[in-house]
């Protein structure tokens, strides 16, 4: 299972459609396909200038639009009604210059797995219409350093996720890095490292322009991003994403947004940084040594931006979710470089006191949060699967212990 290749296929699907009078609409995005073309948009989708368009260019794409016009739902935009609010809000500075592909991207989305099984059944559920390929690592390690049980290889082998097999790599890390023991910022780094490069040389058929997302197990990007990004010429890399941030449970929303740069395509992750999803993650990609080399070869100006704003969010970030005994294990398996390391202290492993905290919304260090419980009929307040099934999820959607 964990030496086997994935070949990469084509994605078939049709999610563009050419009307009759030769408009080029996203169906998910599009209210109506076809009408004679003197008919007017019952809604015309809303139209920005941007700085740097020039006159010209403006009048002919008024004219084009006269005779092509995609008549776009609510939350969707630019000419094809491909382009999802996250995006139109988005900082991204080629809006004018997006197009969409004839050939979709592949999407390869990379994680490592300790223990976050509901999220990751909330990340296959929402993505998986966008994603080509998840790579998943497990270790037979915590990043602590600890011995554990391969837990999702069973899950795999049981039949729990029968459904997504097919678009799963999985990655098995049977080794713990050298001196991460005693630097536990060695051990984290080397897990995203070895991820990507493992993953990434196992793939066939893989192309320069793929797009490749580096997550943590509780950061899930929403689907209308990612099959954006998938789907869409003109935008600039390496991007990020604006992710609503929450704790213990959706209920508990926290002020702002993580904004996680984690993706790029194929070609600027080998070429930029070494095939080393680490240095994905981090902000320095224009200090290294291939950045010119990759932007002159290419004709891209790298500028890195973010899907969503803070306020448009562009995923979800749900730090410590867990019923308490796995925010116990989370304790007990956390690496050791993120100081004070709370399971190194028997009171705060207290399962009673762990649900003390979800209850309040506190944290370890003692500080209640000042924040109201999030009201669950908020756009965006949790990934669709979870909403939907209350039965499972409940603990993540409504404050179990009020």
């Amino acid at each position: 299972m964990h030496t086997k290749e994935f070949v990469l296929q084509e994605d078939a699907a049709e999610y563009f459609v050419r009307t009759k009078s030769g408009g080029v609409c996203f169906k998910p995005g599009t209210k109506a396909l076809d009408r004679p073309p003197s008919e007017k948009p019952e809604r015309p989708s809303p139209r920005k200038s941007f700085s740097g368009v020039s006159r010209q260019q403006q009048q002919q794409t008024q004219r084009r639009r006269k005779w092509v016009e995609c008549v776009c739902l609510p939350g969707w935009h630019g000419p094809s009604c491909g382009v999802p609010t996250v995006v139109q809000h988005s900082n991204l500075p080629t809006k004018d210059r997006l197009t969409p592909r004839l050939k979709p991207r592949r999407v390869i989305n990379a994680i490592n797995i300790n223990h976050e099984f509901d999220l990751l059944e909330a990340r296959f559920q929402e993505l998986e219409g966008a994603v080509d390929v998840f790579l998943i690592c497990e270790s037979n390690f915590t990043a602590y350093g600890e011995a554990r049980s391969l837990l999702f290889r069973q899950m795999l082998l049981n039949g729990t996720f029968d459904y997504i097999k097919s678009k799963v790599l999985y990655i098995f890390l049977d080794h713990f890095p050298e001196g991460g023991k005693q630097d536990g910022w060695i051990a984290d780094d080397y897990l995203r490292t070895f991820l990507t490069r493992n993953g990434i040389s196992r793939l066939q058929n893989l192309r320069n322009d793929d797009l490749f997302i580096i997550d943590d197990a509780d950061e899930i990007p929403s689907k209308e991003g990612v099959l954006f990004l998938k789907l869409y010429d003109g935008w600039t890399e390496p991007v990020a994403f604006h992710m609503r941030k929450s704790l213990y449970g959706f209920f508990w929303k926290q002020p702002g947004t993580l904004e996680v740069i984690s993706g790029c395509t194929i070609g600027m992750l080998r070429l930029v940084y070494g095939t080393d999803g680490i240095r994905l993650r981090r902000r320095e990609y224009y200090t290294m040594p291939n950045f010119r080399q990759y932007e002159n070869k290419t004709g891209h100006i790298l500028v890195q931006w973010s899907v969503g704003s803070p306020l448009h969010f562009a995923g979800w970030h749900c730090s410590w979710c867990f019923p308490p005994e796995g925010i116990h294990f989370k304790l007990i398996s956390a690496q050791n470089g993120d100081f004070p390391r709370w399971g190194d202290y028997e009171d705060k492993r207290d399962l009673n006191y762990i649900k003390w905290l979800i209850k309040t919304g506190g944290w370890f260090d003692g500080t209640k949060q000042e924040y109201p419980a999030a009201d669950p009929h908020e756009h965006m307040y949790a990934p669709k699967c979870i909403m939907e099934n209350p039965q499972h999820f409940g603990y993540l959607m409504k404050n179990p212990y009020i």
